[in-house]
This record gives C-alpha cells, sequence and structure tokens, in this order.
C-alpha cells in the first residue's frame, strides 16, 4: 500500500453563514490536497496528514474531523497551543481574510517528524511553501532534511510553493525558503500568477525551467483557466483545462488539482494533468 503523507497546517475556518452568522470548519491547503486525495484514491492509497494540535477542544475537533474524512492523523500534542484560525468576511462581493496563527501548534510540528522517517520507496511525502513558512529557521531545517534523506531512500518528495510573501519576515527570506524546498522535491507544482510577481519569470516554461534546475522532475505550471504546462523529463505537453459555465468557487482549486496531479502520477504527467 501506497501511504502519501501531506504535511502541513490545518486551521479552524470561520466562513460567513448569512444574518451575521458564521460556520465553523477546516482547511489548509496541504489538508485540502489530502481531503481531495482520500476522496478521489482508491484503498491502495492510505492518506495520512502530519501536523501539530493543541490539547483543547478546537484541537480535538480538527483530529475528529480528520479521522471521519478517511485520513489518518499524524499528531504530536503541544497542552500549551491550539490551532490556528483564519475568519472569512465578504464585503460588497469580495471575500477577505483575516489571519489567527500566533498560538497555532502546527508551527512546532518539525520536532515530530517521525512519520516522514516512517516512509518507504513508493510513497510520497507532500508539503508547500506555507508549510515552510510558518516554521522557524531551525525548523524548516529540520523538514528539509529529513525529506531529504527521504527522497535518498526512494520516497517521492512533492512541493507547491503557494507563495504567501506575508507568512515571511521578507521576500528575499521566502524566495531563499522556496528554493530549498524545491532542491529537496521530485515534483513541483507553482502557480505562475505567484511566480511571475515574486519570482520575474518571462514565461511558464521559465518557471518550470526554474524548478527543473533545482532538481525536479515532473512539473506542472498552473495558470488560471490557461493551459496547465507539464515538463515530464525530456517531454513537454500544454493540458488545456476543461472549460465550465460558471465558477461556484475557486477555494482550494490548486489543492484539488495537486491531489488528482499527484495521484494520476503513474499514468505519466500528462495523464495526471488532464485528471487535475
Amino acid at each position: 500500500m501506497m501511504r502519501l503523507l501531506a504535511i502541513g497546517e490545518c486551521m479552524l475556518e470561520l466562513a460567513p453563514a448569512g444574518d451575521g452568522l458564521f460556520r465553523a470548519g477546516f482547511a489548509g491547503d496541504t489538508f485540502n490536497t489530502a481531503w481531495y486525495a482520500r476522496r478521489l484514491a482508491g484503498h491502495e492509497v492510505e492518506v495520512a496528514f502530519l501536523s501539530a494540535i493543541g490539547d483543547d477542544d478546537a484541537s480535538a475537533r480538527l483530529e475528529a474531523f480528520v479521522r471521519g474524512a478517511g485520513i489518518v492523523p499524524e499528531f504530536a500534542r503541544h497542552p500549551d497551543r491550539t490551532i490556528g484560525l483564519y475568519m472569512i468576511t465578504l464585503r460588497e462581493g469580495e471575500r477577505s481574510f483575516g489571519y489567527w496563527r500566533g498560538q497555532s501548534a502546527a508551527r512546532r510540528l518539525a520536532e515530530n517528524l517521525g512519520a516522514v522517517e516512517r516512509l518507504v520507496a513508493g510513497d510520497l511525502a507532500y508539503f508547500s511553501g506555507i508549510t515552510l513558512a510558518i516554521l522557524s529557521d531551525d525548523g524548516r531545517a529540520a523538514l528539509l532534511e529529513t525529506l531529504a534523506r527521504a527522497r535518498s531512500r526512494g520516497v517521492t518528495i512533492a512541493f507547491d510553493p503557494n507563495l504567501r510573501p506575508r507568512l515571511w519576515p521578507s521576500v528575499e527570506g521566502m524566495r531563499a525558503g522556496i528554493e530549498a524546498g524545491a532542491a529537496v522535491a521530485d515534483i513541483a507544482l507553482p502557480s505562475f500568477e505567484d511566480e511571475v510577481t515574486h519570482f520575474g519569470d518571462a514565461s511558464p516554461d521559465a518557471c518550470a525551467a526554474r524548478y527543473a534546475a533545482a532538481g525536479a522532475r515532473s512539473i506542472a505550471v498552473k495558470d488560471g483557466p490557461n493551459p496547465v504546462l507539464v515538463i515530464d523529463g525530456t517531454h513537454r505537453v500544454q493540458v488545456v483545462p476543461e472549460r465550465v459555465a460558471a465558477v461556484v468557487d475557486s477555494t482550494a482549486a490548486g489543492d484539488a488539482f495537486n491531489a488528482a496531479f499527484l495521484l494520476g502520477l503513474p499514468q505519466g504527467a500528462a495523464a495526471a494533468a488532464r485528471a487535475g
């Protein structure tokens, strides 16, 4: 059985429910991908999520939610911490987000990386730029070193840069952190709009070339409604996304794509992108 281990933070989400009320849920980029992967994968794939939680009611509810979704929780507990929270507000139809992460236990997830150490050849570990951004310098280094060791054992490492400058102390620090993450990855899943803004790539091909130079062998450059550029070794293909009549909600669209892409890779990167 293959194990897909997503690594990162899942937060308590408060979303507008009308009449000034909010609906509670749970979300986070790497967790969203794990959630979609569990729904897409057969019984031959075990999906797990590595993070850290507190010892409070919100943390217990998160763990129950993860288990209820059929995902194996690989959680360390920090009694003096809780889980992060974000609130979605609507103003004239536009969504804005407020975040509270100061006491998030996930910031200390790199203190307990046994789930990564137990991965074997044929398994897959998935992390993101947000995973790296929330960690301390030492925690980030520990995670990257552990992933590099797993890669040397034959574990496939997948990375979505998911650039969020506000989570980093500086843009320069973000670029350095993303480059360090790319250096341990076999698969890179960048979004061109973010990459051109913060790395200055002239085209999706230039973006893919940069991640290939870092060491990725399979790259899918997402570009909104435009074709996904897929590089798989020496093969290059553009996959046109299926058009929809109306977008209901674009939230987590990239996370869902990543889940389908990672699960579809055994059939080839181009087929995986079409599945996404």
